[in-house]
């Protein structure tokens, strides 16, 4: 499950950081020191398509092989994105050029791809495959300058620097296709201050590559591996044709510059966005609006509570009140217990155990303890950390589930600690199995999901019950009023009280908060980008915090003036009304924005979203939900009944 979800948000405190640099954060690896003539590894991670969304290993092409392969141990986060980390047979030595070497084959003998391997290079190439590879853990990127002043005649154009993760396989030209078989690797190095007896040490700081496409007849070759590159731009590219057996060479170039970039800031040339000031537009804009809305509707609903308040507590006007419609009407019901209690409760504690697994994550994340540097370390700890919430969406969903006069503990407990986890973990298994049927190493191996189950169910179930007992011995949320024994009439209801009007109309406002940085998650997790702004995330993420609870609040004020108090689902799925927005989004995005035609890939797209969606729904319903029942509590705490 190569494209997987890192969610929502969380930082005002260290605002400053993002104003600095949304880039912050903690190396989290110590530096490795070079001395001349050290041997830098270069390592293969995987290759990737946005067209395709299946990573695919370096050796899953006829790339030129060292005498050993090895694999590096990975983490659960790198399994997950699919990363496969390799030795190569680049031979880099620290700060010692290198014009042009042939990586494999021998100046007689060049490689010969046959028409199978052909036929598979040629199709990784139209469908638009990167190759990834790290130095002393950088990832290699490709510089793109592109000029972002048009007027053809003005010499000084300014020159936008941006850099594109990976290098692209090959390329497409009047229907030929062309692979790039020389990679001329730029590395910077920083040198590092020592005292003068002492040997200069180095440490890299930028991996870059320039990838060539070389025709075989251009590149001379010598004995000793060493070739001599075309002059100019006499050469013709390296064609691959996919009917027949190809001959190419594989050579590489070395070349070192000293750099002033430090080794702490050597990730900034990744993890720094050219539109930073999107984001503060998109935040400041989002602000005003729901702090402006938030301001409306608190006079609004102030007022008028306390108008209802008060004539509900004049006692020598209990008649007229009696006649009268209003919230009131319906104490003797509005604490009912709805139906499926248990369903309920346990949904609401995924989404307790969802809420607390996301503050902690996008928190450490804002503090700089989860760099890309630490390759998969924040799914791992996503992973880890949902598993050890299950004690809080355990016991929420217990104390929430005694309240709402449940007695079968136990069977709370397990269907809390399996409805969510088991409805994702029966999705990623089916698009796992297309995965693997693709060969793609972005399908989970079999050992990986074992061990996710056995963390399942033998840390997140034991939790959960844990959780689950303590809560529902606890003394139940004490509720104002006292339940009827016959239920209330309940009378008809407008059309705009409609569920699904309801959750279009409570949806629109969180969604609007968020919808930007929305886009930057999804160009993260479906165009291979990073993304590191969690400081702007934990402002996203406390609007929408804000706007939910406001909206939750509004919406089962008005269904409660309507004389309906059946609130408990409708205000569950009507404050989660954001997700069906992400979701109209989604597709959107699809539609505009990726090249993605096959069934397979589409397929993982819609599946991930369902997800997404899904985890989405429960968060910002739960929010919705707990902040809606605090506000009926407190309401009816407050008027008189006899």
């Amino acid at each position: 499950m190569a494209a997987a979800m890192n969610w929502l948000p969380w930082s005002l405190l260290l605002l400053s950081l993002t104003c600095e640099s949304s880039a912050f954060y903690v190396p989290g690896v110590a530096p490795i020191n070079f001395h001349q003539n050290d041997p830098v590894e270069i390592k293969a991670v995987k290759l990737t398509s946005s067209r395709t969304q299946l990573p695919y290993e370096y050796y899953s092409l006829p790339f030129c092989q060292p005498s050993k392969i090895t694999y590096k141990a990975e983490n659960l986060g790198e399994v997950l994105r699919g990363d496969r980390i390799v030795n190569t047979p680049f031979q880099v030595l620290m700060n010692s050029e290198k014009k042009c070497e042939v990586l494999c084959g021998q100046s007689n003998k060049p490689v010969t791809l046959t028409v199978e391997q052909s036929r598979l290079v040629a199709e990784r190439i139209t469908e638009d495959y990167y190759v990834h590879l790290i130095a002393d853990n950088l990832p290699v990127a490709t510089r793109l300058e592109l000029y972002s002043n048009r007027d053809s005649d003005d010499k000084k154009k300014e020159k936008d620097v941006q850099f594109e993760h990976g290098y692209r396989l090959g390329f497409m030209d009047v229907n030929k296709i062309y692979l790039h078989n020389h990679l001329s690797f730029i590395l910077y190095y920083h040198r590092e201050d020592m005292e003068e007896d002492q040997e200069h040490t180095y440490r890299v700081v930028r991996f870059e590559v320039i990838p060539q496409s070389i025709r075989l007849e251009d590149l001379k070759a010598d004995e000793k591996s060493s070739c001599t590159l075309p002059e100019g731009t006499n050469s013709s590219p390296q064609e691959i044709d996919p009917t027949k057996e190809n001959q190419l060479y594989f050579t590489y170039s070395v070349h070192w510059e000293e750099s002033d970039i430090k080794w702490a800031s050597r990730w900034d040339t990744y993890l720094t966005m050219s539109d930073v000031q999107i984001h503060w537009f998109s935040i400041i804009n989002s602000v005003v609006v729901v702090f402006f809305l938030s301001g409306i509707l608190s006079m609004i609903i102030i007022r008028t509570l306390r108008k209802d308040i008060a004539n509900y507590n004049k006692e020598d006007d209990i008649e007229d009140t009696m006649e009268e419609s209003g919230w009131k009407l319906v104490h003797g019901d509005v604490f009912r217990p709805p139906q499926y209690p248990m369903i309920l409760s346990s949904l609401l504690g995924s989404g307790i155990q969802l809420f607390c697994m996301i503050l902690i994550v996008i928190f450490v994340a804002m503090l700089g303890m989860l760099s890309p540097s630490s390759r998969g370390a924040l799914m791992t700890t996503a992973c880890f950390l949902f598993m050890f919430m299950g004690v809080f969406g355990g016991f929420s969903a217990g104390r929430l589930y005694r309240t709402l006069k449940g007695h079968r503990w136990k069977k709370g407990a397990f269907c809390t600690a399996t409805l969510y986890p088991g409805v994702v973990f029966g999705i990623c298994f089916v698009l796992n199995c297309f995965i693997w049927g693709k060969h793609s190493s972005g399908a989970v191996p079999f050992p990986t999901m074992v061990a996710l189950l056995c963390m399942w169910f033998g840390i997140s179930l034991p939790l959960v019950y844990l959780g689950y007992y303590f809560g529902f011995r606890k003394q139940p949320y004490d509720n104002p009023v006292r339940t009827n024994q016959i239920p209330r009439q309940i009378p008809e209801q407008r059309w705009y009280m409609n569920r699904f009007v309801g959750i279009l109309m409570a949806g629109i406002l969180p969604f609007g908060a968020m919808f930007i940085e929305l886009f930057f998650i999804f160009s993260a997790i479906w165009e291979n980008q990073f993304y590191y702004l969690f400081g702007f995330l934990f402002l996203v993420f406390i609007i929408l915090v804000v706007s939910c609870s406001q909206i939750s609040i509004v919406m089962v004020y008005f269904q409660l003036c309507a004389e309906d108090y059946r609130w408990w689902w409708r205000n569950f799925l009507v404050s989660g009304g954001s997700a069906f927005y992400v979701l109209v989004y989604a597709i959107f995005y699809f539609v505009n924005k990726l090249d993605i035609v096959e069934f397979i890939p589409s397929l993982l797209y819609f599946g991930y979203t369902a997800l997404m969606v899904l985890s989405f729904w429960l968060l910002t319903g739960t929010i919705g939900f707990y902040a809606a029942y605090m506000f009926v509590r407190k309401i009816y705490a407050a008027v008189k009944i006899d």
